[in-house]
């Protein structure tokens, strides 16, 4: 099969960043919220789809409902019928303003490796600004670097992308 991400340990730092704002349509609270929910957030994983090589991702939350310092998420499923997973902890948890969350141990992917996400609202007009970012490695294996090289920019894209167009549909401007 196609080897996946080592197991090299999670950097400190990460050499790849996305990022995108938007505007929404709501205040912090209700914002914050929504965002809050790692199975909501991530929803665009849940769903089959080419993007995911057919395959998707399936959430078990700890006790915190990935919703606190500390808590866990853990991420189960497949991309072209490889086994995937993601242990995820929560960084920071600051409502209504802003989340942050890292993968630990050995994040099992396959064009990214570690990663850390997050976002921060704040106070804007008649809503809120939404910065949502990912800040990633990409894996070191031969054949998986090269795939990370090709895929990973377009990825961390994508899932940034689909969070926030999933935000503003959700809270849309001027309603």
């Amino acid at each position: 099969g196609i080897p996946m991400t080592d197991s090299a340990p999670a950097p400190t730092s990460y050499p790849h960043r996305f990022e995108r704002e938007v505007w929404l349509g709501a205040d912090c609270t209700p914002a914050f919220a929504y965002l809050d929910d790692p199975a909501r957030l991530a929803g665009h994983m849940r769903q089959s789809s080419w993007r995911m090589g057919g395959g998707s991702m399936h959430f078990e939350l700890d006790a915190q409902r990935g919703q606190a310092v500390g808590s866990h998420i853990l991420l189960r499923g497949s991309v072209l019928g490889m086994p995937l997973f993601v242990d995820e902890v929560v960084l920071t948890h600051e409502p209504p303003h802003g989340k942050v969350w890292e993968t630990v141990d050995r994040p099992r992917l396959l064009v990214i490796s570690a990663y850390r996400m997050g976002f921060e609202l704040a106070p804007a007009g008649t809503g809120c600004r939404l910065v949502l970012f990912i800040d990633y490695a990409l894996p070191t294996g031969i054949f998986s670097q090269w795939l990370g090289r090709l895929l990973g920019p377009y990825y961390a894209r994508w899932c940034v992308n689909r969070m926030c167009e999933d935000a503003l549909a959700t809270f849309p401007v001027g309603t």
